[in-house]
């Protein structure tokens, strides 16, 4: 019996790491293109419009923060000027696309032992109320009681969209819609995270 336990208690240790790098992995969305496979994973995508002018979109999952989608939006166009050849870029036009979903699910606290069999079945109940006297509850009429409390789950998901003009030389100083790409890439590049392994 003790060799029993111990293996299972080996087994449950060596399984540990694992385990908390599959939770490791669940998280915001990373620096990463939309994936055809998964696209509720989020990530950017970019279009070409014409000759430096493109159109570029990063979207987030549930976990992540308005900040980084933003962030991160800045950062691939700043990535696709310089790909292209260009020096800095300037922001022609850009839409943030906020999403809230709502879900309703029932009070996890109430789940009798019978419910599987019996999912239909509801009790009758009789309660006091001090200064009113006695009530009666019944699930096909009247308020709802405890047993059939909603709860409501929140979650916001945001997508940034920036149409973008790229140019050679200089950056115009008269531009506050302008950015140098290789400034950006600087500044915003050590807190990108890119996905792992």
């Amino acid at each position: 019996m003790r060799a029993v336990v111990r293996r299972t208690l080996f087994a449950a240790i060596a399984a540990l790491p694992l385990a908390l790098a599959g939770c490791a992995s669940v998280g915001s969305t990373p620096y990463q293109p939309v994936s055809a496979s998964n696209p509720a994973a989020g990530g950017f995508t970019d279009q070409r419009l014409a000759e430096g002018r493109y159109s570029v979109t990063f979207s987030g999952n549930r976990l992540t923060s308005r900040e980084t989608v933003e962030a991160y939006l800045l950062y691939r166009a700043a990535e696709l000027t310089l790909e292209q050849g260009y020096d800095w870029f300037a922001i022609v036009d850009r839409q943030l696309e906020h999403r809230v979903d709502r879900d309703v699910v029932t009070d996890p606290r109430y789940d009798p032992w019978f419910a599987s069999d019996y999912g239909y079945w509801r009790p009758y109940w009789r309660y006091y109320v001090p200064g009113t006297g006695w009530q009666s509850w019944y699930p096909y009429y009247g308020d709802p009681f405890w047993t059939s409390r909603m709860q409501t789950q929140t979650s916001e998901r945001y997508e940034a969209t920036a149409e973008i003009r790229m140019g050679h030389g200089p950056m115009p100083a008269t531009d506050v819609r302008a950015f140098d790409a290789r400034d950006v890439i600087a500044r915003i590049g050590p807190d990108v995270r890119r996905p792992q392994g």
